[in-house]
C-alpha cells in the first residue's frame, strides 16, 4: 500500500501515514478552509490501511494550533481508530504538546477521556 504524504501549508498539517511501519504522523497547524475535504483523504487511507495493517499502529499527533472545525475531525479520526481497535487491532495514540500550551494539552486530555485507545500525552520542551 502506498504511503500518504501531505506537505504542510500555512493552514494544514504535515501528514505522513506509512503502511510499512504502521506509524501515522500529523504535525503542524490545522486550520483548513475545508476540513471535510482535507480529513476525508486521511479517513480513506485509514480504511484502506486496516484491510491489512501492521501488528501495531502508532498514531503521533503534534499540533501547534487547531481550530474548532479541525478538532471535530480529529475526534472523528480518533473514533475511526477506536473502531478498528474494537475489532482487535493494536493501536496507540501519542498526543504531543508544547510545555506551555494549555489549550492543546486540554484538548488532548479531552480526547484521552473519551477515546478507548491507549492514549499518551507527551510534553515537548
Amino acid at each position: 500500500m502506498k504511503e500518504l504524504v501531505i506537505e504542510k501549508t500555512v493552514k494544514t498539517p504535515y501528514v505522513h501515514f506509512d503502511a510499512e511501519s504502521g506509524i501515522l504522523k500529523i504535525i503542524g497547524r490545522s486550520i483548513p478552509e475545508n476540513p471535510d475535504e482535507f480529513f476525508s483523504k486521511l479517513f480513506n487511507w485509514i480504511n484502506e490501511y486496516f484491510k491489512n495493517p501492521q501488528s501495531e499502529t502508532l498514531i503521533n499527533v503534534q499540533l501547534e494550533y487547531i481550530n474548532s472545525g479541525s478538532s471535530k475531525f480529529i475526534l472523528e479520526f480518533f473514533q475511526l481508530i477506536q473502531s478498528y481497535k474494537s475489532l482487535g487491532f493494536s493501536c496507540k495514540i501519542s498526543w504531543h504538546y508544547e510545555e506551555d500550551d494549555e489549550a492543546v494539552l486540554e484538548l488532548g486530555k479531552h480526547y484521552q477521556a473519551i477515546i478507548d485507545v491507549p492514549f499518551k500525552l507527551v510534553e515537548i520542551y
